[in-house]
C-alpha cells in the first residue's frame, strides 16, 4: 500500500510547501486538484517538482473533456521532466451530476456522450503527443497534421501512468479503465445512477471494490497486458490522530486488494483548510504493517 495526500484547498505557496512537507514524512504522492476558474495545478506541480525529490505528483482529477490534448500533454511532460519522472494524471469526464452548476459557468456542457467522446479521443492521443514523434490523426473531434520541427521533448517515464475513474458496474466506464494504469472508484448502485462521495461511503466497500478488480484483471487478460503494473486508487478520511484508528480504517481496503490510499477532507471549512492540511501530512500517512 502506498499513501498519498489531496491538498483540498487553493493556495498555490501552501501547496508547494504541502508536497515537500508531505515527501518530509514519508507520504508516497501529493495531488491538488483541478478546477475551472481556479489555482492552475500544473504550475503548482512544477513548483513542487523542484522542491521535492521522491514524491509522486498529480491532479486529482483533470477534467480532460475540458482540456486540449496537445497542452495537457506539454504540461504534464514537462513536470515529469522538471520532477525527474514521478507524474501521475488522473482524469476522467470532470463534470460530478451534483456540481453541474458549477463547472458549467463559461460554455456549455455538450453533454456526457460527447464528454465520453472527448476523453477516449484524448486518452488515445496523449501516449503519441508524450512521444515527441510527428504523426497524423483524424478523430471525430480531434485533428492533428504532421509537424517535423519543433517537436517537444519526451517525459522521463517511458510512459506517464493514467488512472481514470471507473464507475462499477458499467462496463463501457470500467473498459476504459482497463486500458490504463489505474482505478478512480465511482458506484452506481444496482437500479441508480453513481452516487457522490458521502454514499460512496455507504454502498462502496472493500469487498465491492475487490469485485471490481477481478472484473477489472480479466478484462486485462483479454487485452493481453494482465501483467503491467495496475493500481487500485482508494481514497477516504483518517484524522492523523491515532494510528492504530487510522490503520483500522485503512486495512480492510488494503486487504481487499486497493494498492493506493489518497487521504483527504474534501468538508473542511476554507479558513481552517491550511491549517488543517499541515497537521494531516505532519502527522504522516495512515499506514497498515
Amino acid at each position: 500500500m502506498r499513501y498519498g495526500f489531496i491538498y483540498p484547498g487553493s493556495d498555490p505557496e501552501v501547496a508547494v510547501e504541502l508536497a515537500a512537507l508531505a515527501e518530509q514524512h514519508g507520504w508516497h504522492g501529493f495531488f491538488v486538484w483541478e478546477g475551472i476558474w481556479a489555482t492552475d495545478p500544473w504550475s503548482v506541480l512544477a513548483a513542487a517538482a523542484m522542491r521535492t525529490s521522491q514524491i509522486r505528483l498529480g491532479t486529482m482529477l483533470t477534467p480532460v473533456p475540458r482540456r486540449r490534448p496537445w497542452e495537457l500533454a506539454g504540461q504534464t511532460m514537462t513536470v515529469d521532466r522538471l520532477s525527474g519522472g514521478r507524474v501521475t494524471l488522473s482524469v476522467g469526464l470532470g463534470v460530478p451530476e451534483t456540481a453541474e452548476e458549477r463547472f458549467w459557468i463559461f460554455e456549455h456542457d455538450p453533454g456526457r456522450r460527447v464528454r465520453a467522446e472527448l476523453l477516449d479521443e484524448s486518452l488515445e492521443l496523449l501516449p503519441r503527443l508524450w512521444r515527441g514523434e510527428p504523426f497524423e490523426h483524424e478523430g471525430p473531434h480531434y485533428t492533428v497534421r504532421r509537424a517535423d520541427m519543433m517537436l517537444p521533448p519526451q517525459p522521463v517515464q517511458p510512459r506517464i501512468p493514467i488512472w481514470a475513474v471507473g464507475v462499477w458496474p458499467r462496463p463501457k466506464s470500467m473498459r476504459r479503465v482497463a486500458r490504463l494504469d489505474g482505478w478512480l472508484p465511482n458506484f452506481a448502485p444496482p437500479g441508480g445512477g453513481a452516487v457522490g462521495p458521502d454514499a460512496q461511503r455507504e454502498f462502496f466497500t472493500p469487498e465491492t471494490g475487490a469485485e471490481a478488480m477481478a472484473w477489472l484483471q480479466a478484462e486485462r487478460e483479454r487485452l493481453g497486458i494482465a501483467d503491467e503494473p495496475f493500481d487500485w486508487v482508494q481514497e477516504g478520511t483518517t484524522a492523523g490522530l491515532d494510528p492504530v484508528v487510522d490503520a483500522a480504517v485503512v486495512r480492510p481496503w488494503a486487504e481487499a486488494g486497493a494498492t493506493w490510499w489518497l487521504d483527504t477532507d474534501w468538508s473542511v471549512s476554507a479558513d481552517r483548510v491550511e491549517q488543517y492540511s499541515r497537521e494531516r501530512v505532519a502527522a504522516g500517512p495512515p499506514r497498515v504493517d
